[in-house]
């Protein structure tokens, strides 16, 4: 069932509920004042028979014929009279005597004063009345046919106008959903329309700032990211694809040019060696790309730990320095962290695999990128944080290149004939970014860079 048809049963449904409790309250309102009215009235007749007949002195039969005439046209009230002892004084139509008074019946009467009750549909008083000193019991009957008529007639006006609220309602909420909706299938034609070969299109927003004005809003935000997602794709493979195929074909170049004639052994050796250093670079790209991809995976499938910083910067600096002999790396540590019980201040919840691949590309760039081949790096805390600071005098990054160090396989201009992927950086960002962190950098052309690395440390207060 569509929302729009589940909208106008709801709405249908209640408006349906309120409108009968609204009828059953006045239907209810209606019986109740008409059996109070017709009770009131009864109460009147019997004392109006009762000063006629004791007060009046008007004669019995008088009284029954009065009471006879009036019946041929209405439903005149049936009245008797009765003295305590429960003798007959008078009696409207003795023939009919509807109410059949008992005994016990006049007693209770007596005992309480006034009585009200039903003999089938006919109301029925009694009262106690007094006269000259002497008490008397008087009984009044009559069918309400005036009154259940009228109630009849408003049930069926109730239920007339009941069926035709429904249904105008029903109607109405139709239109209603139907005005309602129809941005919204206008959302939904246009989205259909959009595939990864127009990602450019987007939803019309509508005027009034709304739920839909949100829900075309966000969809679109979507859009934007899908766009840009699939845009960095295709910039992805046509940069792996560039990375790849330039050193096979540099490999392939050397293989064949070895193989079109002769050569003493050492152009052969040459030629091995240059082939063998681009399957390094190969290797190289292709380790970067499982990292970036590991990197990328879902957090909650990276093992986290608490590890000590320190001990994986030294097993990293192990590690470049195996690569390169040539490069040198020096870590010290802030003053405050020099004392015993600063442990913690240098362990982080983290993995200890990505974390090495980050700090070694870090590492790798600042001695790749300065004539020295060194860079320090330094340990410190601060406001809970640990605070790590990979510092080089090389040649430093252009105030426009900045922003665009952390994305995948750009390579500054000006550096591009030093050896690399453009991988490393944008690959450290992802990892830090994994372990809650930030990556920031400084950099002056021709000083060197700085670049910041902040995760929290176990126990921060």
């Amino acid at each position: 069932m569509k929302i729009r048809t589940r909208l106008t049963l709801l709405f249908t449904i209640i408006t349906a509920t309120i409108l009968f409790i609204f009828a059953f309250v006045i239907y209810y309102s209606a019986s109740e004042s008409r059996e109070r009215e017709f009770y009131s009235s009864l109460r009147k007749e019997a004392y109006t028979k009762a000063n006629l007949f004791l007060n009046a002195q008007v004669d019995y039969k008088t009284l029954q014929e009065i009471y006879h005439n009036n019946r041929k046209t209405l439903n005149e009230v049936e009245v008797a009279i009765y003295d305590t002892s429960n003798k007959l004084l008078y009696h409207d139509a003795i023939y009919i005597d509807f109410v059949k008074e008992t005994p016990q019946m006049l007693q209770e009467i007596s005992d309480r004063g006034y009585l009200e009750f039903y003999q089938e549909k006919w109301q029925v008083v009694g009262v106690k009345y007094s006269y000259q000193g002497v008490d008397y019991i008087i009984t009044a009957a009559a069918y309400d046919e005036s009154g259940y008529n009228k109630l009849e007639t408003l049930l069926k006006n109730c239920a007339l106008l009941f069926l035709v609220s429904i249904l105008f309602i029903y109607l109405a909420g139709r239109l209603f959903s139907k005005k309602t909706f129809e941005p919204l299938r206008d959302m939904i034609n246009k989205a259909t329309s959009i595939s990864a070969n127009n990602l450019d299109l987007r939803l019309s927003t509508p005027s009034k700032k709304d739920e839909l004005f949100e829900l075309a809003n966000t969809f679109n935000q979507m859009l934007d990211r899908l766009e840009r997602s699939f845009d960095a794709q295709k910039h992805f493979v046509s940069n792996i694809s560039h990375e790849i195929r330039t050193p096979l074909s540099a490999i392939i170049a050397e293989l064949e040019l070895s193989m079109n004639k002769e050569r003493s052994p050492e152009e052969y050796k040459e030629a091995i060696g240059n082939a063998l250093l681009d399957a390094k670079k190969l290797a190289r790209l292709s380790n970067s790309l499982l990292d970036l991809a590991k990197a990328s995976f879902d957090t909650t499938t990276i093992a986290f730990k608490p590890v000590r910083v320190d001990e994986i910067l030294l097993d990293a600096r192990l590690l470049i320095q195996q690569i390169n002999s040539a490069y040198k790396i020096d870590i010290q540590y802030d003053g405050e962290l020099m004392v015993d019980d600063s442990d913690h201040k240098i362990t982080v919840n983290g993995n200890e695999y990505l974390l090495k691949v980050a700090f070694m590309n870090l590492m790798e760039n600042g001695c790749k990128f300065s004539s020295s081949h060194q860079v320090m790096v330094s340990i410190g805390a601060s406001s809970g944080k640990l605070l790590l600071k990979f510092t080089d005098n090389g040649y430093g990054i252009a105030q426009e290149d900045i922003a665009n160090i952390f994305t995948p396989f750009y390579r500054v201009e000006s550096q591009a004939s030093i050896g690399g992927n453009g991988i490393g950086l944008s690959l450290t960002q992802r990892i830090i970014q994994i372990h809650k962190g930030d990556i920031r950098v400084q950099s002056k052309p021709g000083v060197g860079s700085v670049f910041t690395v902040q995760i929290d440390h176990l126990h921060a207060s």
